[in-house]
């Protein structure tokens, strides 16, 4: 974020989405008991969410239509994905910013019969004719990062329905088309638009919502913006969804939907793009081996690469273990400090290491080695802040240059649990807000090449996460599953959030698994981000007086309003317990 511009506008969107309940933090140890039973302390003028219960099955979504779609599935007797499926669809038309079938995610699933944890790899693919230099200007130099975003040039081959059709081929239990009921009408028949999809549209943080004709058409009707309160109607989606129900995803990647997704990025009113109909037809998703390490007597698994979440939260955790964070005050100034700077030291081998390991080599098994995370732990000082980490030396020696791409904040995060025990974690994403600004068929087309380094070099050396065709953009979205010492689901968590996704996650696991709180508390605490940059505190919470202390110690620190977008399942016992973050508008359903 080297243009104070794009700084500004970040700011400016988090400060837009935070919902009226931005929420509170611990500052003093409890026991056991009081952790079961006592609620956060709110920060002034907000309330935090309440725990929600359930015996059977559970859906935490980012969007009460979203929530109850998926727990609608579960109802029925449907399966984790199946309820995915439903979540997505819903998502597409009630909260377009963040997600859609125009995108891409990653998504873990757990066979509870089969004792087996899959990962799905649904991110976007570049075009066959992407190159290394085509974000750079005549100069060879970067473009703005909003004239890089907005248009066609921007958009990689929509992954996300091929990855749920993939994991409904081997774990759905209802019809195909049964599982678009309800997108369908809610398209057909109207929703009510939120307070957050207003401010959004509002804002024009995306500019290119009102200079593309498609998008601005849909969003600014009669020349003015769409209210909170009133009804949106969206008959293009249901078209497309009508027909994606009876034909499956083959319209989508190579019938009359690919045309039109063609069609429209080649001939986008700003920066056409090259995305051809031969590579919505060549597009697969890829079932990957999950990451996973120890922490304490649990272990955490997540994506693998081109997901950097999944590496970077279980060293934060990992290089944490020693410092027994269980015996400190929940997020008090010493386990703030320690947090921020075990996250430096993973976002510096983030940043030079992680990027789609079918075309570079990716040091997974040596970032995640035990010897060497112990090694790295070391360098974590209790009183002094170690300023900017370098990234580590693992056996396999690499020679990269650290990246310059753009991640934004607009995801959205799906925890599942149904009936028969099987979970599911997804995070998807269409990027920025409002993705490419691209709209076509009633749903908007990404801009997840941003994801890739602008710049394909730096100083001679190439940077791993470079644009290259057919390649996958490295993403920080950090869908996770902890599992207890025998085995059995513990918890389901992820978050929206840009890069920061990283520490919003590592933070809420810290909570369950370390401070013994209920995923809403967890949640609910207040937010600390470091990637290796600033330290961030959360603005309107108590944890902001901690300014002092940690400046004392040599941060630099920066109070701002942090946009997490948590949705969390645990499993305990017979129980399930779920969190959504009231940051945003998410809801827990169960049963």
């Amino acid at each position: 974020m080297k243009n104070r511009h794009f700084r500004r506008a970040i700011l400016a969107l988090a400060v837009c989405c935070i919902s009226s309940t931005t929420l509170a933090f611990y500052s003093n140890p409890i026991s056991k008991v009081q952790r079961e039973t006592r609620e956060p302390e709110a920060a002034t003028g907000h309330t935090a969410k309440q725990v929600v219960v359930g015996n059977e099955y559970m859906v935490a979504a980012a969007n009460p239509y979203a929530s109850k779609a998926g727990f609608n599935i579960l109802a029925k007797g449907g399966s984790a994905v199946d309820a995915a499926i439903a979540v997505q669809l819903v998502l597409t038309l009630v909260e377009p910013q963040s997600s859609g079938i125009g995108g891409g995610a990653f998504i873990l699933h757990w066979d509870s019969e089969g004792q087996k944890l899959e990962t799905i790899d649904g991110r976007e693919t570049a075009p066959k004719n992407a190159s290394s230099d085509m974000f750079l200007d005549k100069a060879g130099k970067p473009v703005r990062w909003i004239d890089a975003v907005v248009g066609g040039r921007s958009v990689g081959v929509p992954g996300v329905l091929k990855g749920l059709k993939s994991a409904h081929d081997k774990y759905g239990k209802l019809p195909w088309k049964s599982l678009f009921d309800e997108a369908i009408t809610l398209a057909d028949q109207g929703f009510v638009v939120s307070p957050r999809l207003e401010k959004l549209v509002a804002m024009q943080f995306n500019p290119g919502i009102t200079k593309l004709s498609e998008i601005s058409n849909y969003f600014f009707p009669n020349g003015s913006p769409i209210k909170a309160g009133q009804v949106l109607v969206n008959q293009k989606l249901a078209k497309t969804y009508r027909l994606i129900a009876e034909k499956g995803v083959e319209p989508f990647y190579q019938g009359e939907i690919a045309q039109d997704i063609v069609n429209a990025v080649q001939n986008a009113e700003i920066e056409p793009g090259v995305l051809s109909l031969e590579d919505m037809k060549g597009y697969k998703p890829k079932w990957r081996e999950p990451v996973c390490g120890s922490y304490h007597s649990f272990k955490v698994c997540g994506m693998a690469p081109p997901s950097s979440g999944g590496i970077a939260v279980i060293q934060i955790l990992k290089q944490l273990e020693a410092f027994n964070l269980s015996k400190l005050p929940i997020n008090g100034e010493e386990a703030v400090h320690l947090f921020t700077q075990s996250s430096r030291l993973a976002f510096a081998d983030r940043d030079k290491y992680v990027a789609d390991q079918d075309f570079v080599t990716v040091p997974t098994n040596q970032l995640l080695d035990e010897n060497y995370l112990s090694k790295r732990s070391e360098l974590i000082k209790r009183a002094k802040d170690m300023g900017k980490a370098a990234a580590g030396e693992p056996v396999v020696a690499l020679n990269y240059a650290e990246n310059d791409s753009f991640e934004l904040p607009s995801t959205s995060h799906i925890s599942i649990v149904d009936g028969d025990g099987n979970a599911i974690s997804m995070t998807t994403s269409v990027e920025m807000a409002f993705g490419s600004a691209v709209m076509v068929n009633g749903f908007i087309l990404n801009n997840q090449l941003t994801d890739f380094s602008l710049s394909p070099s730096r100083n001679g050396i190439a940077v791993a996460n470079r644009v290259e065709p057919f390649k996958r953009p490295r993403s920080s979205m950090a869908p996770m599953m902890v599992f207890n010492k025998d085995d059995s689901l513990k918890l389901v968590v992820g978050s929206p959030g840009g890069s920061r996704i990283i520490n919003y996650v590592a933070q809420t696991v810290i909570g369950v698994l370390d401070w013994q709180l209920n995923p809403q508390q967890a949640i609910n605490m207040a937010k600390v981000t470091n990637r290796n940059k600033v330290t961030t505190l959360e603005k309107g919470t108590p944890l902001a007086k901690l300014k002092p202390a940690l400046e004392a110690k040599g941060h630099k620190v920066m109070i701002r309003d942090l946009n997490s977008g948590i949705q969390a399942i645990e499993v305990k016992g017979k129980r399930l317990l779920g969190g959504a973050d009231p940051r945003r508008e998410g809801k827990v359903f169960a049963k």
